[in-house]
Parts: C-alpha cells; sequence; structure tokens
C-alpha cells in the first residue's frame, strides 16, 4: 500500500465511521483507483465515485441512495 493511501486510511474520520472525500486526480497521482478500490473492499467500506470526487463511507452497514 503507498503512502499515500496509509495516511488516507490513517484519518481521524476513518476510525470514526464517517466519510473521506478525495479528488479522482489525487487518487491517480498519489496511488491509483485500482489500490484504492482494494483498500475500500479489504475493509469492507463503500465508495462512491461523483463528478471529480471519491467518497469513501467508512463503515460496513448497508447503503442506500434516496435520491
Amino acid at each position: 500500500m503507498s503512502a499515500w493511501l496509509k495516511q488516507v486510511f490513517a484519518a481521524g474520520q476513518v476510525a470514526k465511521g464517517n466519510i473521506v472525500r478525495r479528488k479522482k486526480t489525487s487518487v491517480a497521482r498519489y496511488s491509483s483507483m485500482k489500490d484504492l478500490i482494494a483498500e475500500v473492499k479489504k475493509r469492507d467500506f463503500h465508495m462512491v465515485e461523483t463528478g471529480d470526487q471519491v467518497i469513501i463511507i467508512c463503515n460496513k452497514g448497508n447503503v442506500q441512495i434516496v435520491v
């Protein structure tokens, strides 16, 4: 795992079960989408792509998109 990914998943928001948001260009620059997805899956988290952002939902609960 890259140092950047370690930093992303070491964020306090991850430990609290909140969300982490990053620009897709940052993911591509410092790691890769493939590696990010692998880490999200490893933790049983969820990830949403919207516009130029990725949003990682840092809990294992069910996700329902309302609108």
